[in-house]
């Protein structure tokens, strides 16, 4: 295992930090899709993350984790930070937020206990929209029932007459290369699409390579013995929820995303209640997409930033 220092000391995430990280993040009640080891770790470069451990709480309990990062905005690079256990003390936070921008990504469980004396002390607390996470009930994804889901249905029911040899199968260490074919052709036709941006396909081929050392479970699909679809996700928020990282097609099959989303959520074990389909990031065309699967709830984040 490797040592998280405590803070203010900070240390590169590194895939050693699993062992501490993992199984108090699997602890946290709300289901952020980024608190997860595997949500962390995959996206380490992209934000430059830095852990470090919080001090024990004044009741005796553990203290959380401070994960601090950087992200390109259009007002340049900004520095933030992270606590997805719980909240540091008023010394910590005026500490964190004199060497960083904002306190990012702040579940309600981490926020209800100190928001009155945040509010108290001029801090300016935000609903951040764009972040939160969609959740729907597995069961709703897994049968589409009822007028609400009839375009989804036809459209799964259309995929099933035109491809009536399809296959799933629960992701392995043998269907790798399978999901990788996928992986490429995706970013193919994704380049085409988006003007040379590929999106998270660094972190959809690093969760591939990292498959069973990061624990992730998923299904690949293919049709006509060919590889079209995989899957990737993991268990949150204490096992009731399971939230789905990556999910990528070939999209020449038409319907092959409403057929992934449905048949994927029917093969989860019952005891998971709830799916988390992560966030939509502000993208208006994501965000209609995430809305039409009709969501039944959100994981709220927010953002806390000093008063100017």
């Amino acid at each position: 295992m490797t040592t998280i220092p405590c803070y203010p000391d900070f240390s590169v995430l590194d895939i050693k930090h699993k062992e501490s990280l993992h199984p108090r993040l699997s602890l946290t009640p709300d289901g952020v899709s980024e608190f997860t080891f595997s949500g962390l770790y995959l996206f380490r470069n992209k934000y430059k993350y830095k852990i470090s451990r919080q001090a024990p709480l004044p009741s005796g309990e553990e203290g959380g984790f401070i994960i601090s990062g950087e992200q390109n905005t259009a007002q340049g690079k900004k520095t933030f930070f992270m606590t997805p256990c719980c909240a540091p003390d008023f010394k910590t936070l005026d500490s964190l937020f004199s060497s960083n921008d904002y306190w990012k990504n702040i579940p309600e469980s981490v926020l209800s206990p100190v928001k009155e004396k945040l509010e108290e002390r001029g801090f300016i607390i935000t609903e951040d929209r764009d972040n939160f996470d969609y959740l729907y009930y597995r069961k709703d994804l897994a049968e589409l029932a009822g007028k609400k889901y009839h375009k989804k249905k036809n459209h799964v029911n259309n995929f099933l007459s035109t491809y009536p040899n399809h296959e799933q199968r629960s992701m392995n260490e043998n269907l790798i290369p399978a999901a990788f074919k996928v992986l490429e052709q995706w970013r193919q036709d994704s380049l085409i699409k988006n003007d040379n941006e590929d999106g998270d396909y660094a972190a959809a081929k690093e969760a591939l390579d990292l498959f069973n050392l990061l624990a992730l479970k998923g299904s690949v699909f293919f049709i006509d013995g060919k590889p079209a679809a995989f899957c990737l996700g993991e268990s949150i928020a204490r096992g009731k929820m399971f939230v789905t990282h990556f999910e990528k097609a070939i999209s020449s099959y038409r319907g092959i995303y409403q057929f992934v989303n449905q048949a994927f959520a029917a093969s989860l074990p019952g005891f998971f209640t709830l799916i988390n389909r992560e966030q939509d990031l502000g993208n208006e065309g994501m965000r209609q997409s995430k809305m039409t699967y009709r969501p039944c709830d959100f994981v709220r984040k927010y953002t806390v930033k000093m008063n100017a």
